[in-house]
């Protein structure tokens, strides 16, 4: 009863959509989505005035992750918020993809309610909290409790026509071995193990409420950003890439490797969408990955739109030492007055989307 939409439905749902030239979200003023999400700091002034800034230099798509432990804090607050925010992207013309778990967080800490840690100087997105968190991941007995939060949320918007798309699971299994495991956080081998489990569970929760929108997990793992040869082989990935109803990844890499990502994913003959790229000192540029997604037909979502507490403009940690050019941003696009940190790069990105 609960099905996977057929490659036919996935692509008739598809000529219905613009191409998507979108970002990943978060304002200038949160450290995390904790931050971004819970009553005390959701900053309804910053997303309108971000957003706006978004729609003005052409964006038309962004996604954004919720938080299962403010949902489980504070409900009806989340819900509300939540309302509020598709209704701040839809003035602005901006289709919005959720994300509803995530295990990419490099602080190292379990996700808490309450006052967020400042950012460690001169370290990237050094605050990245999970959803739930990683020991909720590893704890089955807590995945009822997951599975009501899934239910409930896809469940409460499923008919909301300001969602385009439900991202299930940010990055499942992501141990911090791409960036080096934050100091002082063990790495938990059976973490990938659980969080497959989790996903397919995942997949099976929200199509029991039957969602308008389609459902979707991105294939993540590229072993050697210079070689895509290895990429989307994990068992994470396979997974994922054979449950989603449109076909999604992450891939920082440039413009040659991309070509060869988007020539393989291809063959599940479903809509494609790079939900991560953009990762300047390591050749995932605008200039030459922006087209090749316009001209393939794939909508994307670069990494970060204004310079904040996240400092995602700086480079991952594991970046060599002497590709680390002073002055070149790894992420974001936007400079914290709304100034385009690369005028080339926003003209490009209004001629595009405008096609």
């Amino acid at each position: 009863m609960y099905q996977q939409w057929t490659p036919e439905r996935a692509q008739s749902w598809w000529m219905q959509q613009k191409w998507g030239c979108g970002f990943n979200y978060l304002p200038r003023t949160a450290v995390n989505w904790l931050e971004m999400w819970q009553e005390e700091t959701f900053d309804s002034t910053t997303l309108q005035q971000e957003l706006k800034w978004a729609q003005e230099y052409g964006y038309n798509a962004l996604r954004t992750n919720l938080p299962f432990t403010v949902w489980e804090h504070d409900r009806d607050g989340l819900i509300s918020r939540i309302d509020h925010f598709l209704s701040i992207a839809s003035s602005n013309g901006l289709a919005v993809m959720l994300t509803l778990l995530d295990d990419c967080a490099f602080s190292g800490d379990e996700p808490f309610i309450g006052q967020q840690k400042p950012p460690v100087p001169g370290v990237h997105n050094s605050q990245g909290a999970g959803s739930p968190g990683r020991a909720k991941v590893l704890s089955p007995e807590c995945w009822p409790q997951i599975e009501a939060y899934v239910k409930d949320i896809v469940g409460h918007f499923r008919h909301d026509p300001r969602i385009q798309i439900w991202d299930l699971y940010n990055e499942p299994g992501n141990s911090g071995v791409f960036v080096g495991v934050p100091k002082g956080m063990a790495y938990d081998t059976r973490l990938e193990f659980y969080a497959l489990s989790l996903m397919v569970n995942v997949f099976t929760w929200a199509r029991e409420v039957s969602p308008e929108q389609p459902l979707t997990v991105a294939a993540w793992h590229v072993p050697d950003r210079s070689d895509c040869r290895g990429a989307f082989t994990h068992p994470v990935d396979v997974a994922a890439l054979h449950l989603s109803d449109v076909t999604s990844f992450h891939a920082y890499v440039d413009a040659q490797e991309q070509r060869q990502i988007l020539s393989r994913l291809a063959a599940f003959q479903r809509p494609l969408l790079c939900t991560e790229w953009l990762a300047r000192h390591i050749g995932s540029n605008m200039a030459d990955t922006l087209p090749l997604f316009k001209e393939q037909n794939v909508s994307c979502y670069h990494w970060g739109l204004v310079q904040g507490k996240t400092q995602t403009w700086l480079p991952w940690p594991d970046i060599p030492h002497h590709t680390k050019s002073a002055g070149l941003w790894f992420h974001d696009v936007l400079m914290a007055d709304g100034r385009a940190y690369h005028r080339e790069e926003m003209a490009l990105v209004q001629t595009l989307s405008k096609e």
